[in-house]
């Protein structure tokens, strides 16, 4: 028998209610959402501002009720946040008043991990993503960069079944979003992760996944998918200056021109929600 797909989501709905003179009023955000993601499988999420990209990472993780649909993880329902997955943020969400380590340790120290072993392991992940060194530094001591590999080691620390990223470079340069996107492709071959990745950026969705799901305009749904086969180590045989990366672009483009509403050929990329 196969093994259960890391996430497997079944007519997803989510409807935003607020209050007005006349009675609640509903924004329905995300509408009959399927998808699965394999183990091991890097797929990237694409559309259009508002069409609720950052609405789903925050459903999947558990943030963030939803209105209808089911979720599995590792083939069990999804309840409330738990260590079975994690989400990286834009804003590295790491606490000032804590150092590097402390932050990293943090997922661990909520399981209840004794500080030995906590900090042990703290120190791996932080050697993984290329912070030995700067252990004890504090956050506002460190770039952007850093911050963000710290965030990485943190949620990797706890050795979640996925691993879901929002915009995670969002915040940074152009060339520090080069570095971390092959940072972060060696950690997944190192690790065997399973990432949910949501981005609005074309270009990234392509040299990170293995799979890119197209979103429709709110109300979101996938309305493509693009199977990205370019060699790997992507970094090693840069893979965007192959004539396959153009061939998949252009497929996501025309995924992106026929069926959302929004896309204008002329753009690199597309908004963030």
């Amino acid at each position: 028998m196969p093994d259960s797909p890391a996430l497997d989501i079944r007519g997803l709905r989510k409807v935003f209610f607020q209050d007005s003179p006349e009675g609640p009023l509903g924004l329905l955000v995300l509408d009959d959402v399927s998808l699965r993601v394999a183990k091991g499988e890097f797929v990237s999420v694409l559309g259009p501002s508002g069409c609720g990209k950052t609405t789903l990472a925050r459903i999947v993780v558990g943030i963030e009720d939803r209105t209808g649909g089911e979720i599995d993880i590792g083939g069990r329902p999804a309840g409330s946040p738990g260590p079975d997955r994690c989400l990286v943020f834009q804003n590295y969400g790491l606490l000032p008043w804590r150092s590097v380590v402390a932050n990293v340790e943090l997922g661990l120290e909520l399981q209840g991990v004794p500080k030995s072993e906590r900090r042990a392991t703290a120190v791996q992940y932080l050697a993984l993503v290329g912070l030995t060194g700067f252990e004890h530094h504090f956050p506002h001591q460190i770039s952007g960069g850093m911050q963000q590999r710290a965030g990485l080691a943190r949620a990797l620390s706890t050795k979640p079944e996925l691993l879901i990223m929002d915009e995670p470079f969002g915040a940074v340069d152009a060339q520090m979003r080069t570095l971390l996107q092959d940072e972060l492709l060696r950690i997944a071959d190192l690790t065997g992760a399973t990432i949910l990745f949501v981005t609005h950026s074309i270009e990234e969705a392509i040299y990170l996944s293995d799979r890119i799901l197209v979103f429709s305009a709110r109300p979101g749904r996938p309305v493509g998918e693009v199977p990205v086969d370019l060699p790997k180590p992507r970094y090693e045989v840069k893979a965007r200056e192959l004539p396959e990366f153009s061939g998949v672009r252009r497929q996501v483009n025309e995924i992106l021109t026929e069926r959302t509403d929004y896309y204008h050929p002329d753009h690199a990329s597309l908004q963030s929600d």
